[in-house]
C-alpha cells in the first residue's frame, strides 16, 4: 500500500526522473538513503517499470506523428505484431479490443516516408482487412502513465 510519502516521490519522479535522492529526500522530508529504499520497492514491486526521456521526436528530424488503426485478419495477427514491432518507425503498437485491432503509432520525416511506410510496410503484409492512416497536427497534452 502506498503512503502520501511514496505518492509524493512517484509525482516528483514523473515530473522529472533525474531528480537526485538528496533533492528528493528534502522535498519529501526523509533522508536521501530513505528516499532511494521506496524507490527500490516501487521498482521491486513493478509500480515503477522504467525510467525514461522524452525525445523530441521534430528536433531530430521526425515531423510527422502519425497513427494507424488496423484491423487484421486473426490468423496473421502473430506475424503481423512481430513485423510492426520490429519495425524502427513504430513507436506505440497496442492490441485493442475490437475485431483484432491494432492501433500503430509511427514517426516519420516526410510525406514521402509516410507513403513509403504505408506502401512498404502496411499495404504489403498479408492479413490485413482495414487500415486508417491519422497524421498528427498538433499535440495540446502528452503524458504516459497515471497521474499521481
Amino acid at each position: 500500500m502506498l503512503d502520501s510519502i511514496d505518492n509524493l516521490i512517484l509525482l516528483r519522479l514523473s515530473q522529472n526522473s533525474r531528480i537526485s535522492y538528496t533533492d528528493l529526500a528534502k522535498e519529501v522530508g526523509l533522508s536521501g538513503v530513505a528516499v532511494k529504499e521506496r524507490i527500490d520497492r516501487l521498482v521491486n514491486q513493478g509500480i515503477i517499470e522504467q525510467f525514461s526521456i522524452v525525445i523530441n521526436a521534430e528536433k531530430l528530424g521526425k515531423k510527422i506523428s502519425a497513427y494507424l488503426e488496423l484491423e487484421v485478419e486473426p490468423a496473421h495477427l502473430d506475424e503481423i505484431l512481430e513485423l510492426l514491432k520490429a519495425n524502427e518507425r513504430v513507436v506505440v503498437l497496442y492490441e485493442m479490443t475490437g475485431p483484432c485491432l491494432l492501433h500503430v503509432h509511427y514517426l516519420v520525416e516526410d510525406m514521402d516516408e509516410v507513403d513509403r511506410f504505408m506502401h512498404e510496410s502496411i499495404y504489403s503484409l498479408k492479413g490485413i482487412l482495414r487500415v486508417e492512416n491519422q497524421i498528427l497536427l498538433k499535440r495540446h497534452k502528452n503524458q504516459d502513465g497515471l497521474n499521481i
